[in-house]
């Protein structure tokens, strides 16, 4: 099953889960609020995308209230997980665990019709 990780009143996590949906495709939703993810999936996601920094969401209020040594911490990997670890509103939503085991962040509606076969 299609396991879709995020915040739930998260405007791009509402449209994603609406498009599973609509897409007639059956998802666990994982709320980072009340199941913030574990260091070990943070890095085995951060692997699955080609860096910690995918997972970044740099252009959000969470990004922007951090201090500058904050944001430097974010500059070396096991800053930036411990970073999104404390701060889970700094991961890009939605992180997507697919069936095949491949993992995405970020709503991508054409990138998934293409993933799902359509």
């Amino acid at each position: 099953m299609i396991r879709l990780h995020g915040i739930a009143n998260c405007d791009t996590v509402k449209r994603a889960r609406a498009w599973l949906t609509a897409q007639d495709r059956p998802h666990e939703f994982v709320d980072f609020k009340k199941k913030p993810p574990a260091e070990g999936d943070l890095r085995r996601w951060s692997q699955a995308l080609g860096g910690v920094d995918v997972l970044v969401n740099r252009r959000g209020t969470t990004w922007r209230q951090l201090d500058e040594a904050q944001r430097e911490s974010a500059g070396s990997a096991d800053g930036a997980l411990a970073l999104l670890q404390s701060k889970t509103s700094l991961i890009k939503r939605p992180v997507v665990e697919w069936e095949d085991g491949a993992v995405t962040a970020g709503f991508d509606e054409a990138g998934w019709q293409q993933r799902l076969g359509g």
